[in-house]
């Protein structure tokens, strides 16, 4: 049981920071849930109830050899609130995890009015309490006022327009295309996978793209965009020539097949250690998902296999520079009793967010108890969103990016095998290491949270 003096304060109702509160009360820890709803809302949110969904109802797959399933299986395991509400209030979906969204946020608030242990104070937080430990769960639309009191802890870098390119598993690139090789030789020389294009192809690319469907920001996004990452299809309205001058340019890059210099190249930077996923360097578009895997498949010599692992995409968004700001328990290196979970830490989507959450809690319990923390196995869903946020899943100096939870990120499989078997040997050693860590999670009781009705699809 906690010093029951350690009250925490938990700073944001949606999805990190309601999995938080909750996961942290049922460990004895008395909780502080702060948020600003009813009394203000941002631009996004319309109920007055805690988790409320946004922009849509799934939680997408729950076929647990998917990443995002994989996850799913590992937070029922925990006992997560997010993912019993889910459960008890699902709608049929195919094999994905859709919910009813307005029943779904009542019973995240009711189970959270009705645990002992946590009081929920409504208004806006303007200002950090300057004493105890601090969950800061605010999401991607953190209000105005607090960005700026977190800016005194994080640095001014902390509100962006998220930039998100496409990411491409490796095993699908035809590499009898692709060519290692950096411009001119920099780094290791070969640090980046080449897509040549000749001058008829590029043409035909950027047609594509001028005239593929684009998704409409939502009312809370302003169309606007940082110079430094620019849709591809903004630059590609400012002239056809523009992304050959850009992300899309040839310099410094020698096709060795030809020995010649390309008309224009889409180059792929490793995402993770072991190379089994490759970004699109530069490729932050509002093409629909749709269009963007038609268009880059039929366009893009060297993708006509691509398996995406993610889409590329740009929306309003709030997030720090996790790795170089946090310690390996999420808790920020210059002042360690504030913690960050959620999509504010640099993880995307509702799932994610929540097990962020989760994973606070449990650090923080940890620490408050005097128990050493005990992080989730790598290999693990659980753990692989760790290893994005502390860092360790990607390459020195890597540019932060917020992520959902893929198969990328994982540490590499050994052995050789077919892509088909993959999915499945990844899902296979979560589960066992889950299994063996478990004890490390001092899940209490059994079975689904209290107060969460559980009913089958």
């Amino acid at each position: 049981m906690a010093d029951q003096k350690q009250r925490v304060t938990v700073i944001g109702g949606g999805l990190a920071g309601t999995e938080c509160a909750y996961q942290l009360a049922r460990r004895g820890v008395p909780v502080v849930l702060r948020e600003m709803k009813p009394q203000k809302r941002s631009p996004a949110h319309k109920s007055d109830t805690l988790a409320e969904l946004v922009c849509s109802n799934s939680l997408r797959s729950d076929n647990p050899e998917s990443a995002i399933g994989l996850l799913h299986a590992e937070l029922r395991a925990l006992g997560s609130l997010v993912l019993s509400a889910a459960d008890a209030n699902r709608v049929p979906a195919g094999d994905a995890l859709a919910v009813e969204r307005e029943r779904f946020s009542a019973a995240i608030t009711e189970s959270l009015l009705r645990q002992p242990g946590v009081e929920l104070v409504a208004g806006e937080v303007e200002h950090l309490p300057e004493d105890g430990p601090v969950v800061i769960a605010t999401g991607p639309l953190t209000s105005d006022a607090l960005t700026r009191e977190l800016e005194r802890y994080v640095g001014a870098k902390l509100y962006f327009y998220d930039a998100i390119a496409p990411i491409v598993s490796a095993d699908s690139i035809d590499m009898d295309i692709a060519f290692r090789q950096s411009r001119y030789g920099k780094g290791g020389g070969d640090d980046y996978l080449n897509l040549p294009l000749t001058k008829e192809e590029y043409y035909r690319f950027i047609a594509e793209v001028k005239a593929g469907q684009k998704v409409v920001p939502h009312a809370f996004e302003e169309p606007k965009y940082f110079e430094g990452c620019l849709p591809i299809e903004v630059m590609a309205e400012r002239g056809d020539d523009t992304l050959a001058y850009g992300p899309m340019k040839p310099v410094g890059l020698r096709d060795p097949r030809t020995g010649q210099e390309p008309y224009a190249v889409v180059q792929l930077r490793m995402e993770d250690a072991g190379g089994t996923s490759w970004n699109m360097v530069g490729f932050q578009t509002r093409l629909t998902w749709g269009e963007q895997k038609r268009i880059f498949t039929t366009c893009i010599p060297g993708l006509q296999q691509a398996e995406f692992l993610r889409m590329g995409q740009i929306h309003r968004n709030t997030f720090i520079d996790s790795p170089r700001l946090l310690s390996k328990d999420l808790s920020l290196k210059t002042e360690p009793r504030l913690y960050f979970a959620g999509q504010v830490s640099g993880v995307e989507g509702y799932v994610e967010s929540a097990a962020c959450g989760y994973l606070v809690a449990l650090a923080l319990h940890a620490r408050l108890t005097g128990a050493e923390w005990v992080p989730p196995p790598a290999t693990t869903a659980m753990g692989a969103l760790l290893r994005h946020v502390t860092g360790e899943a990607h390459p020195p100096d890597y540019p932060h990016q917020p992520s959902n939870i893929i198969f990328g990120i994982f540490p590499p499989l050994t052995g050789r095998m077919k892509k088909s078997e993959k999915r499945a040997a990844y899902s296979a050693r979560a589960k066992q290491d889950l299994a063996a860590w478990l004890p490390h999670a001092g899940v209490p009781g059994a079975g689904a949270p209290e107060h969460v009705e559980q009913r089958s699809a």
